[in-house]
């Protein structure tokens, strides 16, 4: 039996700081572990809907580091899965240039929306304005790229969100050389995860407003 996981995310890039991340919600437990794919200097995927299939996360990666266009490294990441249509991605590259796949067996209300820098997505939402509220206030508002980010997913829930209701949120952030300064020798900045709560984007921003303290104490 295939899993049903309706989810909204927002994969984005901020080249200016060299920031590549993705958020998402969903009611589906953890599903911090299988949506989120970020590499540094490379770019971002969400991987959602009927089955998963998280795979194809890391095989879009490999495309966007081999330089293809978002849309082609979907579309090679997708060519021999045989469920193709159930399936729903986003991607943007660390350059800004994205793409987004919704199969069209999808559960309604689903559909994506693409602009450069970002792409936001979704599957049996509540309804038609979860994905516009998403772009909107990512556009609209300024700040660091999680900050943005997390805005986007609460704009989301507030224009109804996944329509089974909430259970899990993530959001993960890398940045090109921020190994060279972390004590722990990676890129990646942020990766927050909360997978099992009845109101996760509230608790995902309460762990963001943690975090962004954390960071500058440490680097006080």
């Amino acid at each position: 039996m295939s899993v049903q996981a309706g989810t909204f995310s927002i994969v984005a890039a901020d080249p200016a700081t060299g920031e590549v991340g993705c958020a998402v919600q969903s009611r589906y437990f953890a599903i911090g572990a299988v949506t989120p794919w970020v590499r540094a200097g490379v770019g971002a995927v969400a991987t959602q809907a009927m089955g998963v299939v998280a795979r194809n996360g890391g095989r879009v990666l490999d495309g966007l580091a081999a330089n293809a266009e978002p849309a082609v490294a979907i579309d090679q990441a997708l060519a021999d899965d045989r469920g193709r249509e159930l399936r729903q991605i986003g991607a943007v590259a660390a350059d800004g240039r994205a793409a987004a796949f919704t199969g069209r067996e999808c559960v309604e209300w689903a559909g994506h929306l693409v602009e450069h820098g970002f792409a936001v997505q979704g599957n049996m939402l509540a309804n038609a304005d979860v994905l516009p509220a998403m772009r909107r206030v990512f556009v609209e508002i300024a700040g660091p790229l999680p900050e943005r980010m997390m805005a986007a997913l609460e704009a989301g829930q507030a224009a109804g969100g996944d329509r089974r209701g909430q259970q899990a949120a993530a959001l993960v952030v890398e940045q090109l050389g921020a190994a060279e300064r972390s004590r722990e020798g990676i890129d990646r900045i942020c990766d927050l995860r909360v997978d099992d709560h009845p109101e996760p984007i509230v608790e995902l921003r309460r762990l963001l407003t943690l975090w962004r303290r954390w960071q500058a104490e440490r680097h006080a």
